[in-house]
């Protein structure tokens, strides 16, 4: 090996430390992603597909060493892959081989620099951008149902879609995900919930969101001291972004009103919360046990007269509500109807006694 050859070899494992050192690439698992690119190198180089090449790499020494690997036989039947015993023995004088042992003859390749430079730079390229995709996925895996704060870079007038920068890679808000009414401009922060995270080939698929009911549950989890601790526990939240939701907790401190706790002192904790979602309307519901009365509570604002859980069908309740509460009950286009039958899993049925009375006597 010339002078050239060593100083270049010496330079390219100098790289790999700094590479295990600065991107946390195994300096070992390069080397063995450069040996076999080399060995394929050199099998398209020499023209022999069928050659068995073995590279080396010795890290104390700095270099690569380059065998092929050949069958002892009787009769040489494939030059490339096979030599016979008397040959065998003639190139390696100080050992005897027999039929069916392997002899490695070291290769001193002309192109040896060209080739191993190549090589390298290939794999320390594709090594980067491998350890750089797994460094975004364990950061996203790690903010997975969580939130974070991202930048507006840029509008795409075309989808809509607003790319933000997260701080680990620009990801895109779909118009499905941003709410309805929403608007942005380029340097805007922005709180998004990560939804998922998918390993693709060319790096991580990430979803972020400010529709799913996970942003309002982190929002809260980040203003109330009593759900950071555990005092306070999110049961349940159903949500139409942008215009309203709810969200059922409970105290496992009787001392502590887990609403109160939510909406805080003249409001100022759930107007935080407000604020980021630009006055979408949150009703807190007290969680219970009891299905009728975590019914009675979900239909908030309206006053609820009467729940009955009716048997025989699965998880389906009538209420009976005051002729005046009968469209505060249900909502505009059935919206808090809607959001209470999500929030508390049953198919709710209201009427006034008038309604139930006259379609009974019908019956």
């Amino acid at each position: 090996m010339n002078r050239k050859q060593s100083e270049d070899q010496s330079e390219f494992f100098s790289a790999l430390d700094l590479l295990e050192k600065e991107k946390g690439i195994s300096k070992e698992y390069m080397l063995e992603r450069v040996t076999t690119a080399l060995a394929s190198a050199f099998k398209k180089e020499s023209g022999c597909e069928d050659a068995n090449i073995l590279v080396e790499a010795d890290d104390k020494k700095g270099d690569f060493k380059v065998y092929q690997v050949m069958e002892v036989v009787e009769e040489v039947e494939n030059e490339f892959t096979q030599i016979s015993l008397e040959e065998a023995n003639r190139l390696h004088s100080r050992r005897r081989y027999e039929i069916g042992s392997s002899v490695q003859i070291e290769l001193k390749p002309k192109n040896f620099r060209r080739l191993s430079t190549q090589a390298a730079k290939q794999v320390i390229i594709q090594g980067i951008r491998e350890a750089e995709r797994g460094r975004m996925l364990r950061e996203y895996e790690d903010k997975k149902e969580e939130i974070i704060t991202a930048t507006v870079t840029r509008i795409d007038e075309m989808t809509e879609a607003v790319m933000i920068d997260t701080g680990t890679s620009i990801v895109p808000l779909i118009k499905s995900e941003q709410i309805p009414g929403e608007t942005f401009r380029e340097g805007d922060k922005i709180k998004v919930f990560v939804i998922k995270v998918n390993n693709e080939q060319r790096g991580p698929i990430v979803t972020v969101s400010r529709t799913h009911p996970g942003l309002v549950k982190r929002l809260f989890e980040l203003e109330i001291p009593e759900i950071q601790d555990g005092t306070v526990v999110i049961r349940n939240i159903s949500r139409e972004a942008g215009s309203r939701t709810k969200m059922s907790v409970e105290s496992r401190d009787p001392a502590v009103d887990p609403t109160g706790a939510c909406i805080g002192s003249h409001s100022v904790r759930i107007n935080s919360v407000l604020r980021e979602l630009h006055g979408e309307r949150i009703d807190i519901i007290k969680y219970s046990d009891d299905p009728a009365e975590y019914i009675k509570a979900s239909l908030s604002p309206a006053k609820v007269e009467e729940v009955t859980i009716l048997e025989g069908e699965q998880r389906s309740c009538r209420v009976i509500v005051a002729n005046d509460q009968l469209s505060l009950a249900i909502g505009k286009e059935g919206q808090n109807a809607r959001l209470a039958a999500r929030l508390t899993g049953y198919k709710i049925d209201i009427k006034t006694r008038e309604s139930l009375s006259a379609s009974e006597s019908l019956t």
